[in-house]
């Protein structure tokens, strides 16, 4: 590893667990101070415990919920009166409640919009003005190649759509301030969520991926660190397929 983000401090949202744990291991592994947030405090601590370690960065765990604006808010604010600044935020925070949409419930819609979605907005709303001041910052919200439209998942390609026009918006509106926005929109890899699914709809999936294997958290994290990086400095606005190729000209369902 690199001390690429030595001396820099990244925000991840949903670290305690698969692709959020991946990149707090990877940017602390390259120097970075980083603050994670998660709802499950029993996987943070454990997480924290573990990395911290091992790894040169620090890292600084805080339970909240990204769905509550105020608490988001408090914890963007506190990590940079902490460190003097954020150079990094990465919307990782996910859950999946699927269903046909006539069978999804009010509870189940707003479920998934709050954490997909909306947590991603209070925490680029947050962040901003921090990174203006500085002149410098990098925004990395997570969609998902579900976003193209996905049989059961209306509420999670809804909120995983609007994370691509939130960061194209954001891209825009923080260009003149030498900050960038992009996305992630990973395939199929090696998490908790990809674990639930049953055997024989795994095994479907897999055999149309070109690369014919799932990836794994540190295929994303390799990822994120690139475009979260100095390096990055001239891709704005994007939607990065992680996906072995399952994306390109094919449905997955």
């Amino acid at each position: 590893m690199t001390d690429r983000f030595s001396g820099q401090t990244v925000l991840v949202t949903g670290g305690a667990q698969g692709l959020g744990r991946a990149m707090v291991s990877r940017f602390a592994a390259e120097g970075a101070s980083v603050h994670v947030a998660d709802r499950n405090a029993v996987a943070l601590a454990a997480m924290s415990a573990e990395l911290c370690t091992e790894l040169p960065g620090k890292i600084v765990p805080k339970v909240l919920d990204v769905s509550d604006s105020d608490q988001v808010t408090d914890w963007i604010d506190q990590s940079v009166a902490t460190e003097g600044k954020i150079d990094v935020l990465i919307n990782n925070a996910g859950i999946i409640r699927d269903n046909r949409v006539e069978k999804i419930s009010d509870d189940d819609w707003d479920a998934v919009i709050a954490v997909n979605l909306n947590a991603a907005f209070y925490g680029v709303r947050a962040a901003l003005p921090h990174m203006r001041e500085m002149g410098y910052g990098r925004i990395l919200s997570f969609s998902s190649m579900s976003w193209r439209g996905n049989f059961g998942q209306a509420n999670y390609v809804a909120a995983k759509a609007g994370i691509v026009g939130l960061t194209r918006t954001v891209a825009l509106e923080g260009a003149k301030f030498g900050i960038t926005a992009n996305a992630i929109a990973p395939g199929l890899i090696e998490t908790p969520m990809l674990a639930s699914m049953n055997g024989s709809a795994r095994d479907k999936l897999v055999k149309k991926v070109p690369l014919a294997h799932t990836g794994a958290p540190e295929d994303i994290a390799a990822a994120a660190a690139f475009l979260a990086s100095p390096e990055a400095r001239y891709i704005t606005g994007v939607v990065l397929d992680v996906d072995g190729g399952l994306g390109i000209g094919s449905s997955i369902r």
